[in-house]
């Protein structure tokens, strides 16, 4: 349902009680809120993120008790200081040097924030700098079914692409560090906020899966150079995609470990990534996240370059992609209601093992796990797909897009289909482009608005109004899921409105928002020039 609905319908329809939300996740409680990094792999930088003085058990009583919503329990009246609290308690912003001693960086900084409307959130997002060869890596993941996949690939999809781009060499060099037990060279800068994490007790059983992934590249011998980065990014999501799956079969001691694996494979994902190298962005889709490039025309106005296409019953040529590789008897029942199977919305997606195993399969690892995990616990139950019968019927292969950066190429949005249910590819690129340039372009009134009736006439100048209101952020993302909230019809931003999606309860949030994550990295598109 989208969420851009009138503030006194939302109050009208949460006058009436809801039932109480179901148990959450038992394992979440056993991850605090802030991990290390593999110590052996990478090194971290902070980046600054502004947060007001309202603390989260003071938000929570703000948006309503868990369990159950009435009238009684909300307060649709946040002040502008409550609703910016809100707003920018996840944000990000870091600078980046132009010259990183190994080369000029296209990067000059990048912006990012989240907004969840699932409890947990269920999107995430990295963002790093490639220290064994060139470029900055930035992801966005929209989970699904839980929050578990995409924490894995937020912690480990980025490593996969940096390590198939390393040279022969560097890898030879890793791994003989490994061996001897002497101090591994980092792969990876991290760029973390605050709150993130990660997970600690399946640290191990990641970097030994990474390292049989790099011992089989130093085994291939064409491999020599590295590979190109769409090669790279192709590589690593079926590569890790494949890792999932495995780990969920395989016959781990650790309890933890165990029930971490079967929730990361039993889960999905959607992902996006971009590599930002020195002249060239490549983008790797799987699922239904976008990438859009915010260019700068000759006259000052903002165009919008789609760099990915949505991957669900909308794009014909994915429905037709995934009708081709079943049996003519199933094309009625492949996508049924616009979903996979009728349960499943993107056509790409890591982990959603349902839909990827065999029955004999399935039934075989839930009945090892009857013995050894609570599947209650972990909400797995032993059901199949209706017609499931020519498995997978789901993969994570991406599609990869590259673009030879421009000048006129200032900057690209990463997010998650919860920022796209609202703006569309045009409206964020001019949101962003306005707020970098302080410069609000009105076209002169047409011939045809100079004869609109006064009613219709007020409307367009409204909307033009509305364009030309200043910013309330500093931050690029905050800014966009500001106004992808709280835009009445006119474009301007209503405070009833923002404050009524932001007081949700957790049990009603989902109904009318998704969980919203934006990064905005801005180009130095003075490297393009030169």
């Amino acid at each position: 349902m989208p969420g851009r609905v009138c503030a006194s319908i939302l109050q009208r329809v949460l006058t009436a009680p809801v039932a109480s939300q179901g148990p959450q996740l038992s394992l979440l409680c056993n991850y605090p809120t802030q991990h290390g990094q593999h110590s052996l792999l990478s090194s971290r930088t902070n980046g600054t993120a502004q947060t007001c003085t309202t603390s989260r058990k003071s938000h929570l009583s703000l948006v309503g008790k868990r369990g159950f919503s009435t009238r009684q329990d909300l307060d649709f009246q946040l002040s502008q200081v409550q609703i910016n609290s809100i707003l920018r308690s996840n944000e990000q912003s870091v600078s980046v040097p132009e010259f990183d001693g190994r080369g000029l960086c296209s990067v000059r900084k990048f912006e990012s924030n989240q907004l969840p409307a699932n409890s947990p959130n269920e999107d995430r997002r990295s963002a790093v700098t490639c220290l064994q060869s060139k470029g900055m890596l930035f992801g966005v993941f929209d989970g699904h079914g839980g929050w578990t996949c995409a924490q894995a690939l937020c912690e480990r999809l980025l490593y996969y692409v940096a390590v198939a781009m390393m040279p022969k060499h560097s890898l030879e060099e890793l791994d003989r560090c490994v061996e001897q037990g002497r101090a591994v060279p980092p792969i990876l800068q991290w760029y973390k906020h605050h709150s993130d994490y990660n997970y600690r007790d399946s640290a191990a059983l990641y970097i030994e899966h990474l390292r049989v992934f790099w011992q089989e590249l130093l085994e291939n011998e064409e491999y020599s150079q590295g590979m190109s980065p769409p090669d790279a990014l192709d590589l690593a999501f079926r590569r890790l995609d494949a890792d999932i799956s495995l780990e969920a079969q395989l016959p781990l001691t650790n309890s933890l470990m165990k029930s971490t694996a079967i929730q990361v494979a039993f889960a999905g994902s959607t992902a996006c990534v971009a590599h930002v190298g020195p002249d060239v962005i490549h983008v790797a889709n799987a699922g239904d996240c976008r990438a859009v490039l915010g260019v700068q025309e000759e006259d000052g106005s903002w165009s919008a370059l789609p760099l990915t296409s949505d991957h669900n019953s909308q794009n014909p040529s994915e429905v037709e992609r995934i009708r081709a590789q079943h049996p003519p008897s199933e094309r009625d029942t492949v996508l049924v209601d616009d979903r996979l199977l009728g349960m499943l919305m993107p056509l790409r997606a890591f982990g959603d093992v349902r839909f990827k195993w065999s029955l004999e399969l399935q039934q075989s690892v839930m009945s090892s796990l009857e013995s050894s995990v609570d599947l209650d616990s972990l909400n797995l139950y032993n059901y199949v797909p209706p017609s499931y019968i020519s498995p997978p019927y789901l993969d994570a292969t991406p599609e990869i897009t590259g673009h030879k950066l421009r000048p006129q190429d200032r900057f690209l949005i990463l997010g998650s289909d919860g920022l796209w249910d609202e703006l569309s590819n045009q409206e964020a690129v001019q949101l962003v482009g306005e707020h970098l340039s302080g410069i609000h372009l009105q076209a002169p009134v047409s011939q045809t608005e100079r004869k609109l009736k006064l009613g219709k006439l007020f409307e367009v100048l409204q909307k033009r109004r509305a364009r030309a209101s200043p910013a309330l952020d500093t931050n690029a993302a905050t800014h966009l899921i500001r106004h992808a909230l709280g835009r009445n019809d006119y474009g301007e931003l209503c405070q009833e409105r923002l404050a009524t999606m932001l007081s949700l309860p957790e049990d009603l949030a989902r109904l009318y928002r998704d969980d919203i994550t934006v990064t905005v990295v801005n180009l130095n598109s003075d490297l393009a020039r030169a």
